[in-house]
């Protein structure tokens, strides 16, 4: 499908996107929508939320896509949260998306990533998407994804290597993407390049997926979060319009610094939430209600001072993450000066939050953790992938030292 303009500027021509998506569309276009109240975010959440957590099992343990889960969360018009109400969708903020990725996350980890990885893409196409796809995005009809990181840059997201170059009105891209979250389930892709002209970081490209030239290689087999759809990415001689470029060329690091990272950051950031909230609800249930029926008094493992110790510093933690994480979002909402300090600060810090947290609800719950029904096992493992995401916990702490310190991030 053709749509006009690439709302990035001068017009050079029509913005391609898919006609023939991997992720199902409703049947016939929604009207721009013309809601008589404002759109409820948090009680369509905690529908979807209900609808996950029946699925979560076997999404984590056959590795499949919560295509239930999403396909609940497009009808309950959350892919559509984020998108203006001009092109059809809630003009939800960065506040509404994070509590619906933070509800989402007590349930189902993947799930609340794939809708990450939606809102941090719709961040870019809002700033410089055609006002079509918007309208597209609008309906509910595209499930959005990043395409940023690669086998020869690794973490540094930032800095692709991959190359475009432009013939008439095509760019030619070749990238070897190391991990595309959604990659299968995903309709398009925002693509990060090098500069077709210039010595700049990047310049970013909407990218439609099943296209020719396009490769997803296997799927994927990880530790944690294991329905989020992550798989490596081929580009061979992949054409798309010149039209589909996403803001001017050569900056696309500025758009990842604007558009992207404060979204991503605030996202991760409410997922690790997320799954510190079910760590803690279901070790203190746990801790309450299992007994030593062999002590005379048949005491709870709570009545230990020791384990109410625990269950109190998981509480502190999340709480802690909790009050910079909504502190950052205020920081955004503000424009405060510090606003891209707490960015970089809460993304480390929930993470590192959580696996103290999902480790002491190990310990806590003993050999019975390392069992399904107490619940804590999966958000242990899913818990851990914010640590290793670009930027990693480590980056972001070297980054942190150079802000503090007064020294250029790059």
């Amino acid at each position: 499908m053709l749509v006009p303009g690439s709302g990035s500027g001068k017009d050079s021509g029509p913005m391609e996107v898919p006609c023939g998506p991997a992720y199902p569309r409703p049947a016939a276009p929604h009207p721009a929508r013309r809601d008589p109240m404002p759109f409820d975010s948090l009680a369509a959440a905690e529908s979807v939320a209900r609808l996950a957590a029946q699925h979560a099992a076997r999404v984590d343990q056959e590795a499949v896509f919560p295509r239930a889960t999403l396909d609940a969360a497009r009808d309950a018009g959350l892919l559509a949260l984020t998108t203006s109400r001009e092109h059809g969708g809630h003009g939800g903020s960065l506040r509404d998306a994070a509590l619906v990725v933070e509800r989402i996350a007590r349930e189902c980890g993947s799930s609340a990533m794939v809708l990450t990885m939606h809102y941090a893409a719709n961040a870019v196409l809002e700033a410089h998407g055609a006002p079509a796809l918007r309208q597209e995005l609008g309906a509910g009809r595209h499930l959005g994804t990043l395409a940023f990181s690669e086998a020869g840059s690794r973490s540094q997201f930032w800095a692709p290597v991959s190359t475009a170059r432009v013939e008439g009105d095509e760019v030619v891209l070749d990238a070897q993407k190391s991990w595309v979250t959604s990659a299968n389930a995903a309709t398009l892709y925002v693509w990060s390049s090098r500069p077709t002209a210039g010595d700049e970081a990047s310049t970013l490209w909407l990218v439609p997926n099943r296209r020719p030239g396009l490769t997803l290689q296997g799927g994927y087999e990880g530790m944690g979060l294991r329905g989020n759809d992550s798989a490596p990415v081929t580009a061979k001689a992949l054409r798309v319009p010149v039209a589909n470029r996403l803001g001017a060329d050569g900056a696309g690091f500025g758009v990842m610094m604007q558009d992207v990272l404060p979204t991503f950051c605030v996202l991760i950031a409410a997922g690790s939430i997320g799954l510190m909230e079910t760590a803690v609800s279901r070790t203190a249930e746990h801790a309450g209600g299992k007994r030593y029926a062999h002590l005379p008094t048949s005491s709870a493992l709570a009545d230990l001072p020791t384990i109410r110790a625990y269950v109190a510093r998981m509480r502190i933690d999340a709480d802690a993450a909790r009050t910079l994480w909504l502190d950052t979002i205020g920081a955004l909402e503000t424009g405060r000066a510090d606003a891209m300090l707490r960015v970089l600060e809460v993304k480390v810090a929930c993470a590192e939050a959580a696996l103290r947290v999902v480790d002491s609800a190990m310990r806590v719950c003993g050999g019975l953790a390392y069992r399904k029904e107490v619940g804590v096992e999966r958000a242990f493992r899913d818990a851990r992938a914010a640590m290793v995401m670009a930027p990693t916990s480590d980056q972001l702490y070297d980054f942190i030292g150079k802000a503090v310190c007064g020294m250029p991030l790059f």
